[in-house]
């Protein structure tokens, strides 16, 4: 696809070269007359490098094993789009509209949708070409994914009988998981069966599997969470055949793949201009937060030195996206010995917290080291806020999709701390929370960020934190 692109634009770019100054169809200013050929090869290397920033910008190399070809032309369209014009107003247009003692010498417009069609035309065909390739590779038996399917023997020896029509979707199925146990013979089975679904995991790994392809009834919710909760830990596709009555009645948006309809349980979380923007978002804010608010910071500092004995800042390690551990540091507000016995749960007035450490909770700036986390990348300013392992490891058992939370960096702040205003004390207030998360993780947005931002500082002031 590197390549492809590569061709693309650097062939639309000499085309363009050739249209505006050699064809002759164009007027040329006395100073442009004397544009150097030699000048095409190093503009022709930056515009690649604008166009790949662009392209990146707007997830067109984004991992897509299967995707809809009208699609992608159009995520190409609008991309195009958008850099032409910025290509109009920053470049064409100073370069041949001229000024009052210069006149113009083409109209930028004329020469911007020249471009547009020469560069959308030589993209879309070498894409084309690529992904054409790529279906009769896939036709061919090459680079198809290892895939099962979940469901009882009936469901499942169905819906491999539909994928085997479409082989372009590239998926290999290995054999079923059954929901339950079950009492079928082995003989009177025309699918493998590789185990139940309280096994999945050890099935996904010892398999090398790549898809899950679920087909469940509607009723089947719960047995679905446990199914994401189980394949959270393993980077699988998980594409689910909708029952008839849920796409009829409008529960499911699905999305026809060459004329088989799929649901993707787990999708790109985020468009990526948005996650671009929200990282940059992070470092800046953390940033000014961090340089700005310097003096206040130290004065705190002084503070929890003065208050009680034990370090300035406390660290403790917890768990990051996809589950890598990293450590989070905060202003130490309990007592050094808080956790003699083993990790705990805080609560409402907590007895360990110290008198100067329930200032700080109250307004927050316990919280203020986490801005260095943010800054390295370790969590984000909005996410699911990072637990311990001791407790994701137990929580994971007790809430089968609790894993889901690792998908995303954890936050500084996030939907349930701006819903929910407690401490976790037990599994219910876990759970309860957990839908907050899940709810935030589904509906990623920069401007849900921006929401929840504002809400948080409108708390902070306040001063509507827990002691």
């Amino acid at each position: 696809m590197l390549l492809s692109d590569f061709l693309a634009i650097n062939l639309a770019w000499i085309l363009f070269y050739w249209i505006r100054v050699q064809s002759g169809w164009f007027a040329i200013a006395a100073q442009g007359s004397q544009i150097d050929p030699s000048h095409l090869l190093r503009s022709s290397l930056y515009m690649y490098v604008l166009w790949m920033f662009a392209f990146t910008f707007f997830g067109l190399y984004r991992q897509w094993f299967v995707r809809p070809i009208f699609d992608e032309i159009v995520t190409i369209l609008k991309t195009l789009a958008l850099g032409t014009l910025f290509f109009m107003l920053f470049v064409l247009w100073g370069a041949f509209v001229g000024s009052e003692d210069k006149p113009a010498v083409n109209d930028p417009r004329i020469l911007a949708f020249c471009y547009f069609v020469l560069l959308s035309g030589l993209t879309i065909m070498f894409r084309l070409i690529v992904r054409f390739s790529q279906q009769r590779l896939l036709e061919s038996g090459y680079g198809r994914r290892a895939s099962i399917i979940l469901g009882d023997r009936t469901n499942a020896e169905l819906l491999a009988a539909k994928v085997s029509h479409y082989p372009r979707l590239g998926y290999d199925i290995i054999g079923y998981v059954s929901p339950n146990g079950e009492t079928t013979p082995a003989e009177g089975r025309q699918l493998a069966r590789l185990g139940e679904l309280k096994n999945l995991e050890q099935i996904i790994t010892s398999n090398k599997v790549q898809e899950v392809l679920i087909t469940l009834g509607s009723g089947e919710h719960e047995a679905l969470l446990d199914v994401m909760g189980r394949a959270a830990g393993s980077d699988v596709g998980l594409k689910i055949m909708p029952d008839l009555y849920d796409i009829v009645s409008g529960q499911a948006r699905t999305r026809e793949i060459y004329g088989f309809p799929l649901i993707d349980i787990n999708p790109v979380l985020q468009r990526p201009w948005e996650e671009a923007t929200k990282r940059a978002l992070d470092i800046v804010a953390s940033f000014i937060i961090i340089v700005v608010g310097a003096p206040v910071w130290l004065l705190i500092g002084l503070g929890v030195r003065l208050s009680s004995k034990g370090p300035i800042v406390y660290k403790q390690e917890r768990v990051g996206k996809h589950g890598v551990p990293f450590n989070m540091y905060k202003f130490r507000s309990m007592r050094v010995d808080a956790e003699a016995e083993g990790p705990q749960w805080a609560t409402k007035n907590d007895p360990r917290v110290t008198a100067y450490g329930r200032f700080l909770r109250k307004s927050h700036f316990d919280e203020i080291p986490q801005f260095f986390n943010v800054l390295r990348g370790d969590m984000s300013l909005v996410g699911p806020r990072p637990e311990r392992g001791h407790f994701v490891q137990m929580l994971s058992q007790e809430i089968p999709y609790y894993a889901r939370r690792l998908r995303v960096r954890p936050g500084v702040t996030g939907l349930t701390q701006t819903m929910v205003y407690k401490y976790d004390e037990n599994i219910d207030d876990v759970r309860n929370k957990l839908k907050y998360d899940l709810m935030y993780i589904e509906s990623m947005s920069f401007r849900l960020d921006i929401k929840i931002l504002f809400r948080t500082l409108y708390n902070v002031l306040r001063a509507g934190g827990q002691a």
